[in-house]
């Protein structure tokens, strides 16, 4: 290194330029790289999803479910098989394993459901795809006093001309009801004309139909030939003839049937500020940039509004881009601020003209990292921004180092360029490898197992490739400059002043900490090194002391803190079946408590308008899905007639005078109770990593299901700081199953035959299937409405029998009425259960209710049923891969350091003297939590790592120094106490400057930080309390190890 070094202090330009070609393309690689408020998430999931319209969940179950599990079981690749039954629908998800190529299980699953020929024939045609994160930029609301035609029309307008924008690729239209042209015959005509419902589906198909029919070969060239009398409206099927005779008489579909031309029963609306509405979400898909994409639909929509119809609105909803924006400014705020920081502890302790040299490296490392970010497939988010913050104070801990010692030569009287090359060489090796030993340390954030393990590399990539640069710098373009730095005092006069104020301010600093080193720091390490055991034991005792403090549970632990979002979100669940209409009546409750609400802010806060919009939602809750999903929780979904949602849109985070949490809670207290509700929550959380509670019971027997889950719930219930314990097993709508009868078979009729009618009357008969403009839409024959309302319809229904005859099916069948599931959830080819709950963490923590659970309360319970197993979900499976994989990654990283220690030292010991100080940076972060009243979370874990880096450099360059006197003849003490001292200076400045580049954020209100402030305050209490014991740990380590365990003999 030491050639390349001198190569550019001789070639200043040289230098100069790189440092210029860095700095330009960072900034030039700026706008190209990928923005988002957080870290999109991808999973391993191929989705299959299978529509059986009219299905109960257990007929899904048991025809669909079963038989996709059964034939995908075994195949290899697949880690986990899940599958949900509800109503129309069957959703099995396959988890792949984390080697597998996607795409090629793709393959093999569509293969295997391909293969399957017992389906019934109803069915829709499956989809199969593999879950795609695509992330939604904005949303916009297309709101106003129009019919559903109308806004339909309108909305899909809209729709086309925001696809048109040359900066958006993907969006998706909300609330469009399925169109369906619907025939109804009532059973009394077909009765009278002797027909049946089958023979009418004929007579449609017969007529309504489009058919190529060939060609003809002309002279003139080919005329296709194309048979063209598709129905597309009311007046074309009624025009179908059902019954003709040979006299000509001619009965119509119009003539026997009502035909409307609508659309289907779908049990959901969406209201915006009040207002029926669709919407239109707009999504980012590959390196789309945020930021642009908003702009570009905002600036459509404040040009579309002029021309749109009175009454009618456009309204942006729930812009990711302002989310960002402020997450962005917060973060540069406090890197501002950071940077600051780092700088006047610089100046403190060095001249003015090194002190900046050495800045200098932080833009040019941190352009570099900008430059490199694409290539490592990283985007601009919270993550990435707060980890240059992170850096902030590391990134100059080389340049520290290798600055101090070129000017030590220089004040020795060297000559600046060949002090600046001999300066540098001489603490080369330390510096490349305690930068490797911090690249080392960060490294087992690579490869974090879980969902949401992968997200976490953003913390090492960042940090390898800013201390990269961070590297290069310091043995290139840092000495380049200090050679060539001359050192004047300014000319002009105030300047001039204003410098010497400042020497004499720096000499004061000087004198102060030479002052503290000689009468405080030298005495204790004299008294620590005369008692070296004495001293250890201090340490271990201390050590032990941390471990108390973590196992008493007196600081606790939560997975993955919250993070707030600016939607507020209500939902309101009854019990499943529940009419829509009855689902109404409670979400104008929460509606209305919305708008109260409002009316107070506007009052309370009238420069600002804390509610910005109101999304409303019956059916369906749509918000809350999107911020429920998150680790351990990516399938999850939340729609039916018996749900409603109400969505409050505030102002922005970092300009809003209350917190989310706030708006909630006093929203809360203003709905008034529901009656027949079966519950009400409100969230506000913009990611969730699950339940802190969620227990899987499996069993292939219900009995043992519904019992098992009872008795866990009962004890959940009883720990202090748990509530909300629920579980995910919900009774359905009521069911009439209909069994023959002897009598039946007298006449021939078999199950098939009743099942098969009774479904074309009351579901349907699904006539046509066709594409009419950009809708596609079905055409269903079937009784109306009125003969299909009670269950005195269904008795009085005819059945006809294979003689053509027709008999009432209360002769030949018996109803009975029974109570169905609303959803029916199985894994590994058994049914199962979730049991959750929320814990109050002023209380207790999901790990000490899980830890008990799971050691008191479930093994008793799988003792009594012996068919029974369980699994940690949500959080707690995250947790555990999470947690697993780091430890794991955490040892091979211990290794790696040791093996980097042990090369440049010669030495199987020594690096176990200056690793001895890693422990204690668990007990600064355990301090530091305490101290700031924050509970520990993965953050606070991923800072410790982080940490190790930092605290094996200081130890590092102590124990090198410590070598090189005894080099020059020291014995053993003395070496040590001439290096303690020697070294306290730069080793306290390193870790003052990662304290100050953190201080910001240590002390952070706006609610959007506190979600990284954990891992902030795991590094800087860390580095403080790590910095105390390298002073005193390493040197009395290294005594120990050398006069008592190898016996040098003090040489």
């Amino acid at each position: 290194m030491k050639p390349i070094t001198r190569w550019f202090v001789q070639n200043k330009v040289a230098a100069n330029m790189m440092m210029i070609f860095i700095i330009i393309a960072g900034l030039v690689t700026i706008p190209y790289i990928k923005m988002e408020v957080f870290p999109a998430i991808e999973v391993d999931i191929i989705n299959v999803s299978i529509v059986y319209p009219g299905a109960s969940p257990s007929d899904i179950e048991e025809s669909i479910c079963v038989r996709v599990e059964e034939r995908l079981q075994g195949l290899e690749g697949i880690k986990k098989i899940t599958s949900t039954a509800s109503e129309n629908l069957a959703v099995i998800s396959v988890e792949i394993l984390p080697e597998q190529v996607a795409e090629d299980m793709l393959d093999k699953v569509k293969a295997q459901i391909d293969a399957i020929n017992s389906f019934p024939d109803d069915i829709e045609k499956p989809t199969i795809q593999q879950i795609i994160a695509v992330s939604e930029v904005i949303t916009v609301a297309v709101d106003g006093d129009l019919d559903e035609d109308n806004l339909i029309n309108l909305t899909e307008v809209v729709k086309d001309e925001i696809d048109a924008l040359p900066e958006v690729t993907y969006t998706t239209l909300v609330g469009k009801k399925n169109r369906e042209i619907a025939i109804e015959v009532s059973e009394r005509t077909l009765q009278k004309y002797g027909l049946s419902l089958e023979q009418i589906s004929r007579a449609i198909n017969s007529w309504s139909i489009d058919l190529p029919s060939g060609s003809i070969e002309s002279s003139n060239g080919e005329i296709l030939i194309r048979a063209k009398n598709q129905g597309y409206s009311i007046d074309d099927f009624s025009a179908i003839p059902v019954i003709t005779d040979e006299v000509g008489s001619v009965v119509r579909l119009g003539d026997i049937s009502s035909i409307n031309d609508g659309f289907t029963s779908n049990e959901y609306e969406i209201q915006f500020n009040g207002n029926n509405a669709k919407l239109i979400r707009v999504f980012r898909v590959g390196d789309q940039n945020a930021l642009d994409i908003s702009k570009s639909v905002r600036d459509y929509i404040e040009n579309k509004l002029p021309d749109l119809p009175p009454g009618v609105s456009l309204t942006p909803w729930n812009d990711e881009a302002l989310l960002l924006q402020g997450r962005i400014d917060l973060l540069t705020e406090n890197a501002k601020y950071g940077l600051f920081f780092v700088l006047i502890v610089l100046a403190l302790f060095l001249k003015p003209k090194l002190a900046f040299w050495i800045s200098l490296g932080i833009p040019i490392s941190f352009m570099g990292g900008f430059w490199f970010m694409p290539i490592m497939d990283l985007s601009i988010n919270m993550l990435s921004l707060f980890t240059f913050i992170l850096v902030l104070g590391i990134v100059v801990d080389d340049a520290i180092v290798v600055g101090e010692n070129i000017s030590l030569f220089i004040e020795r009287g060297l000559d600046p360029e060949e002090a600046a090359v001999q300066g540098a060489a001489q603490v080369t090796t330390p510096v490349i490898f305690a930068v490797l030993t911090t690249m080392a340390t960060f490294s087992p954030m690579l490869a974090v197992g879980g969902t949401i393990g992968p997200i976490w590399r953003i913390f090492p990539l960042i940090t390898i490739i800013v201390l990269f640069w961070s590297l290069i710098e310091s043995l290139t373009i840092l000495p380049a400059h200090l050679a060539h730095s001359v050192d004047k005092k300014p000319k002009n006069k105030k300047l001039r002043s204003l410098s010497d104020r400042w020497d004499k301010f720096q000499d004061q600093v000087k004198y102060f900490l030479s002052n503290f080193v000689e009468r405080r720091y030298k005495p204790t390490l004299v008294l620590a090194l005369n008692n070296p055991l004495n001293s250890i034991s201090i340490a271990i005792a201390i050590f032990i002391l941390t471990l108390g403090i973590i196992l008493s549970g007196i600081l606790k632990f939560s997975f993955f803190p919250p993070i707030e979002g600016d939607i507020a979100i209500a939902t309101i669940e009854y019990p499943s079946g529940t009419p829509i209409s009855v689902t109404r009546d409670g979400f104008n409750v929460l509606n209305q408590a919305a708008q109260e609400l409002n009316k107070e802010f506007l009052k309370e806060y009238p420069s600002e308008k804390i509610i910005q919009n109101i999304l409303s939602t019956v059916g369906d809750q749509p918000m809350r899905t999107k911020s429920s999903q998150g680790p351990g929780a990516l399938n999850v979904s939340f729609d039916g007639s018996n749900l409603a949602e109400v969505a409050l849109e505030l102002a922005p985070g970092e300009s809003r005078s209350i917190s989310t949490e706030t708006v909630v809670r006093r929203w809360r207290e203003m709905v008034a109770d529901i009656p027949g509700v079966k519950e009400i929550s409100f969230f506000s959380s913009l990611f969730s990593a699950g339940d802190p509670v969620n227990i899987q019971l499996s069993s292939k027997y219900m009995d043992d299901l519904f019992s098992a889950r009872d008795e866990l719930k009962e004890k959940l219930i009883e720990y202090p700081g748990v509530f909300n314990v629920k579980d995910d097993f919900n009774m359905g709508k009521e069911e009439l199953i209909i069994s023959l009868l002897p009598a039946a078979e007298n006449y021939g009729v078999t199950m098939q035959m009743v099942a098969f009618q009774v479904r074309q009357a009351f579901y349907g008969l699904e006539v046509q299937n066709i594409q009419r403009g950009r809708d596609e839409l079905k055409v269903m024959l079937r009784y109306p409405d009125e003969e299909r309302s009670s269950i005195s319809n269904l008795e009085d229904m005819m059945i006809r029998t294979p003689k053509g005859s027709t008999i009432p099916i209360r002769q030949i069948a018996q109803l009975n009425i029974g109570e169905g599931v609303s959803t029916i959830k199985r894994k590994d080819r058994k049914r199962s259960i979730n049991v959750t709950a929320d814990v109050d963490l002023t209380v207790t923590t999901g790990n000490e209710v899980i830890s008990s659970v799971t050691n008191d309360v479930l093994p008793s319970i799988l003792q009594r049923y012996g068919s029974l197993s369980y699994s940690l979900e949500g959080e707690q499976q995250e947790q555990g891969q999470n947690l697993s994989s780091l430890g794991r990654n955490f040892l091979v990283a211990m290794v790696v350091v040791y093996t980097l220690l042990a090369i440049p030292f010669g030495s199987y010991f020594q690096p176990l003297v200056i690793m001895s100080a890693i422990p204690f940076g668990l007990t600064g972060a355990v301090i530091g939590h305490l101290i700031m009243g924050i509970n520990f979370s993965v953050l606070s874990l991923l800072g410790i790592v982080a940490l190790t880096g930092v605290v094996v450099n200081d130890s590092l360059v102590m124990v090198d120094f410590i070598n090189k006197y005894r080099k020059e003849g020291f014995l053993i003490k003395d070496a040590v106490l001439e290096a303690g001292p020697r070294r306290f200076r730069p080793i306290f400045m390193t870790s003052l400057t990662t304290f100050a580049g953190l201080t910001p954020l240590l002390f952070e209100q706006s609610i959007q930080a506190k979600f990284i402030i954990p891992m902030a305050v795991s590094l800087a209490f860390g580095v403080v309390f790590a910095t105390v014991i390298t002073l005193f740990l390493v040197p009395i380590g290294y005594l120990i190890l050398e006069m008592y365990i190898l016996k040098t003999d003090g040489k």
